[in-house]
């Protein structure tokens, strides 16, 4: 999973009502129109009435408009966003596995330090590895981790919000008349 993308591919951030059966609705759209998902990840929000999928899209399967269109069709989608990398936060978590003999040990644990990783389990001849961050953090990373052996790896893909506004907003001021 390459960590920059490419013109073709959007983040929707999709707002759904947390019903049974909402994920198979949604990847059954996909399916059945051939559109292709680059990445998927699904969790409740803060109202637990609803969760939200961010859904990494390949756009040349489908306009992106054509996407938004048939999922807006379904019931249970509230709300769309289409996010640009430019005005989105986004995250991804990887966990990997790596061979880290005792003399190699301390070297992974320097790029876990580096990346600011967490160590999660160690055995005699390998250990569990935790990092967050862009996707791009994440690609730089499992390069520099590959000359030890990968064993395992695992990333989560990417959940993404929008980026907070930097300009407060401005305060209306109320008259306040003068007593004399």
């Amino acid at each position: 999973m390459g960590g920059e993308l490419g013109s073709t591919h959007h983040i929707l951030s999709v707002l759904v009502e947390n019903r049974f059966g909402v994920l198979s609705r949604v990847a059954g759209l996909f399916s059945r129109r051939g559109y292709n998902i680059y990445s998927l990840a699904v969790s409740p929000t803060e109202d637990e009435r609803f969760s939200r999928m961010t859904i990494v899209v390949d756009t040349e399967s489908a306009p992106i408009e054509q996407i938004t269109k048939q999922l807006n069709k379904l019931v249970p989608v509230v709300k769309i966003l289409e996010l640009a990398e430019a005005d989105a936060v986004e995250r991804e978590m990887l966990l990997a596995t790596v061979k880290a003999s005792a003399e190699l040990r301390s070297h992974v644990t320097e790029l876990v330090s580096i990346f600011e990783a967490k160590i999660l389990d160690v055995g005699h001849e390998a250990m569990t590895i935790m990092a967050s961050g862009t996707p791009g953090k994440l690609d730089a990373f499992s390069e520099l981790l590959a000359p030890f052996g990968i064993v395992e790896l695992q990333r989560t893909g990417r959940i993404a919000l929008p980026k907070l506004a930097r300009r407060p907003k401005a305060r209306r001021l109320r008259a306040v008349s003068g007593g004399s």
